[in-house]
């Protein structure tokens, strides 16, 4: 029997294509609203444990450098061992991290249990592989991209959702919902077919993921702590290339391995090392800087060179809303994906970034202007995180899908916090003499930042050959009735 007649018997005849892209959207859902949701919640944190800034803000550490890990170790997992088995455990797990969140009473508990909650990060490049196992090759482009957008608009929910917790009752019930949404989630989850495309070798080399864990933890660890103690520091520096080296020695094992656990011979593909260096770009400038400049410019006090005043609160509704804007536009981005391949969005999303940059430069003194700038903005970050795994998947054989999108997620998830780390470090160089104001043309520098970003990436995806995937693999044909 073929792959594809085997994939077509694992689905059910009245599960229907809608119902499935919805349940994959909702998992990712889970997983973008855990990485933002304690966001608003530091002040609290700080004040129930008596703590200082510093150690409150392991509760998002610990969160950020497990995802990581878990992005591209659990794809892996789940290429081989059925994504969605890999799926509900990763839900169930994080729930767990919630209720010892809710339940320990203590901060270092509350890290701990975020630090478990962070295996959800690997959901997102499993939610791909289910997509393309299981759908016929035409809609593939645009559930994928509908799932990236869905991750963007719940990153901009979990701010909303866990203030207005915070404000009516308290930050425990943000894990109470965290932990019923993923336990939903994963009830759901068990409704997708059994997986069964997966990697023909099932044996690992575990070793591979055992140095990989710790060696992306220090150079995110460094890279986020950049922030707090300066990239002079040598805590920085020492931090960051002893995670480098260790990677580069992860590498050399994983290259040598017979059953590595990434295949890293993979990446050997020019497209895909064109969508490597455009992630890196982007995460840098659209994907990191701009979502972190925008907040700022929205909440500092109308005295200052730059910024409009709102609350926090009202600049989460103005992301919120625009986010919306966002995911309504993916499978606009998903279906000229599948026509005109996932080059072209790439190039559109990274048009939109430098109009986005230039009118930043141009309108960000009125709230009008500000709105107008995001707008692009968002159209940009849509194509962008649409354009990505659907490049990945027109190269790369489908039993490796989670794989190489896993370690998509990881390159955007290091470099976004490169791009956070550089906006900080321009905007605290030039400040106004006597306050902890930045200057307008510090502003200018960021922009410019954005901008060079966004044109690095149009170059990169020009680069890019259009065209069909060079695995030449047979699509499921399943659910087509269903159309």
């Amino acid at each position: 029997m073929s792959s594809s007649q085997e994939i077509s018997g694992s689905v059910r005849p009245g599960r229907r294509i809608p119902v499935l892209i919805g349940i994959l959207v909702f998992a990712d859902i889970v997983s973008a609203f855990e990485s933002t949701m304690m966001f608003n919640a530091l002040p609290r944190i700080i004040e129930a444990f008596h703590t200082t800034p510093a150690d409150a803000s392991w509760v998002l550490t610990a969160f950020l450098l497990v995802a990581a890990a878990s992005a591209a170790v659990c794809g892996r997992l789940g290429d081989l061992y059925g994504r969605r088995n890999v799926i509900i455990v990763l839900l169930l797990i994080s729930a767990v991290g919630s209720i010892v969140s809710v339940s320990t009473g203590t901060l270092i508990g509350v890290i701990i249990g975020r630090a478990i909650q962070g295996v959800s990060g690997g959901i997102l490049p499993l939610c791909f592989g289910v997509v393309r196992e299981v759908l016929p090759q035409k809609h593939v482009p645009v559930a994928a991209a509908m799932i990236a957008g869905a991750a963007m608009l719940a990153g901009a929910a979990g701010n909303i959702i866990s203030g207005a917790l915070i404000d009516s009752l308290d930050w425990h019930y943000i894990f109470i919902v965290a932990a019923a949404v993923a336990l939903i989630a994963a009830a759901g989850c068990a409704l997708l077919p059994r997986s069964t495309a997966v990697a023909a070798v099932r044996r690992v080399n575990w070793y591979g993921s055992v140095l990989f864990a710790p060696a992306i933890g220090l150079v995110l660890f460094g890279v986020n702590q950049s922030r707090t103690w300066s990239w002079s520091d040598g805590r920085t520096v020492g931090t960051i290339v002893t995670g480098l080296l260790l990677l580069a020695f992860w590498a050399w094992r994983e290259l040598r391995a017979d059953h590595p656990m990434i295949n890293l011979r993979l990446f050997s593909d020019r497209k895909l090392t064109l969508t490597m260096l455009a992630t890196a770009v982007l995460a840098i400038g659209p994907m990191g800087a701009t979502g972190f400049l925008l907040q700022i410019i929205m909440q500092t006090p109308t005295s200052a060179p730059v910024g409009l005043g709102l609350s926090a609160t009202d600049a989460g509704w103005v992301s919120f809303c625009i986010a919306i804007f966002g995911f309504l536009l993916s499978p606009v981005s998903g279906r000229i994906s599948a026509r005109a391949g996932a080059r072209q969005v790439l190039v559109i999303g990274s048009v939109f970034g430098v109009i986005n940059a230039v009118t930043l430069a141009l309108l960000h003194s009125t709230l009008l202007g500000l709105i107008i700038s995001t707008v692009f903005l968002t159209v940009a970050t849509s194509f962008m995180l649409s354009s990505l795994p659907n490049l990945i998947m027109e190269v790369i054989p489908a039993a490796h899908t989670s794989e190489a999108t896993g370690l998509n997620v990881v390159v955007r998830t290091a470099f976004s916090g490169v791009g956070t780390s550089l906006a900080t470090l321009f905007l605290s160089l030039s400040v106004v003499s006597g306050t902890h104001f930045s200057t307008r043309g510090a502003y200018m520098q960021v922009f410019v930042l954005i901008g060079v970003c966004c044109l690095a990436a149009l170059v990169l995806a020009l680069l890019i050959r259009p065209g069909a995937s060079t695995a030449t693999e047979a699509r499921p044909a399943v659910l087509a009735s269903d159309a």
